[in-house]
This record gives structure tokens, C-alpha cells and sequence, in this order.
């Protein structure tokens, strides 16, 4: 039997690309939120669940990073990196000066935010679930209006393809993640992802725990704060270390770490993404 892939839907979003880059043999099935993909994978309604967890442009999905940090007891299985292309999508026979109403995901208006601001100044910005239940609030709207949604929306869909490319930045490329039961074996080229946070506010805190892995020579390939949504002024920290938590420095950095934090979750060891565009 095929795997079962759950992601972010319905059909004709980015997600789902990235579902069919990551397996195109797997049987894809669209959810309707980033918790009901976890949920997906958590019940055993699908095997795996492809979630987009950073943008080039509009920076980290806090969807995701709270699913794992706060929710889900899943794991990082794979990460992967899809360019995005933005499309702008009407119904047939409609016009630009005519729209007064457009709809996408946050991420993707806030990817196209120049644009929209030039092209469509007085046009209502309205957040959708996903890039393609976009193009479905278009299909039922009676306001003229439009869709920011991929070129594959614009295949599945019976819209109008009326601007192709509309992001602001040509080098718009979504991290995407493969979450599952288990994380990846040990492969040699490796990423861990965790969360850590400090039970009061002391100087010098952060600069100890993340010299746990400088200490080991463990590079950083990223590191970011969230509030941690229990008091004003207490932040969660995420960080992606190079390695597989099961490497013998990478164990030893997060055996010394666990003597800092007050909070110490690891997301998750996969392979890194090789192929970056």
C-alpha cells in the first residue's frame, strides 16, 4: 500500500507540491490546518504530514512552530525547499480595475505585499486558510475578486490566470517539513531542530547554552525566539544545530544543555536539504 501524506490543503496549494516532491508515489490527503495535518498523523490517518515551516521572505510560519513546540509529539522525519511562484487568479472574464476583494494565505500576502500595494491599493486583503481555499472564496464571492495561488491552482481550478510571478522577491523559496512518529536515521549530513527555555531571566544564559555546541565546534544554522505565551517577557528559543542528535559531540552539547535550560525539546534529527535554489 502507497504511504499516505497529509498536508495542507485542498488541492492546488504549495504544500501539496512539496508533498508530491517529497513522495511523488504517496497517496496525498488534503487537511483543512496545519494542527489537522498533525492530527492526521498522530491518529494514523496518514503516515506523514508535510507542513511549510519558513519562508525566505516572510521568515518563520508560527503555525508550525507552535505545533511543535506547544503540541504535537511528533517529529522533524525531512526537510525539503520548494520555490514559490505567486499567481494571481480571477474568475473568467474578470478584470483587474473590477477586483475589489483579494484573498490568500497570510504568508503569501504578506509575500506580495509590494505588489498588492501598487497594483491594488484600495483592494480589501482578506486571510484564507490556504492558497487554494483562495481560489475557492473567489469562486463563491459575489464582489469581484482574486486569488493569490500557484500556477497548479490555476490547472485545477475553472479560474483565470490574470499575473504570474507577483512576489516581491524573485528569490522566494518555503522550507517545508516532513513530520512523523519517528525522526531519520543517522546519515552523515544532518540537522537537529529543538526549542529550549530558561525558568527566570539571567545574564549570560543564552550565551552559555548555545556554548554548549560552540565548545564542540557544532555549528548554528539558526536560531530564533518566541514568546512563550505563560508571561510578558519569557521567550522559547528555537535553534537548528548541524549533526544528528545522535552524533557523540551533538549528545554530549545536549547532555550539557539540559543543566542550563528549563526546557529542553528536540524536534527532531533529519537529513539536511541539499539542493537549496
Amino acid at each position: 500500500m502507497a504511504k499516505r501524506i497529509a498536508y495542507l490543503g485542498p488541492p492546488g496549494t504549495n504544500s501539496e507540491e512539496a508533498a508530491a516532491r517529497y513522495d511523488p508515489a504517496a497517496i496525498r490527503l488534503p487537511f483543512p490546518s496545519v494542527t489537522a495535518v498533525a492530527d492526521a498523523v498522530q491518529s494514523g490517518m496518514a503516515e506523514e504530514g508535510v507542513v511549510a515551516i519558513e519562508n525566505s521572505i516572510e521568515g518563520s510560519v508560527n503555525d508550525t512552530l507552535d505545533l511543535l513546540i506547544h503540541e504535537a509529539p511528533l517529529f522533524i522525519r525531512w526537510e525539503l525547499v520548494v520555490p514559490i511562484e505567486h499567481c494571481l487568479l480571477v474568475k473568467p472574464g474578470a478584470h483587474a480595475p473590477d477586483v475589489k476583494v483579494i484573498y490568500s494565505h497570510p504568508q503569501a500576502l504578506g509575500q506580495c505585499r509590494r505588489f498588492l500595494a501598487r497594483t491594488f491599493p484600495t483592494a480589501q486583503l482578506v486571510a484564507s486558510l490556504s492558497t487554494a481555499a483562495a481560489v475557492e472564496q473567489v469562486l463563491a464571492s459575489k464582489t469581484p475578486a482574486a486569488a493569490i495561488a500557484s500556477r497548479r491552482a490555476a490547472d485545477l481550478y475553472p479560474v483565470e490566470l490574470l499575473a504570474r510571478g507577483i512576489q516581491d522577491n524573485p528569490y522566494n523559496v518555503t522550507r517545508f517539513v516532513v513530520l512523523a512518529h519517528e525522526d531519520h536515521g543517522q546519515t552523515g549530513s544532518d540537522k537537529t531542530s529543538l526549542c529550549l527555555s530558561f525558568a527566570e531571566d539571567k545574564p549570560g544564559q543564552l550565551y552559555k547554552a548555545v556554548g554548549a555546541f560552540a565548545l564542540r565546534g557544532i555549528n548554528l544554522a539558526k536560531i530564533e525566539s518566541r514568546p512563550a505565551k505563560d508571561a510578558l517577557g519569557r521567550y522559547i528559543f528555537l535553534v537548528d544545530v548541524e549533526g544528528h542528535r545522535n552524533d557523540p559531540l551533538v549528545r554530549e552539547a545536549l547532555e550539557e544543555l539540559k543543566g542550563y535550560v528549563s526546557m529542553l525539546k528536540v524536534f527532531g534529527s533529519y537529513p539536511k536539504y541539499k539542493n537549496s535554489v
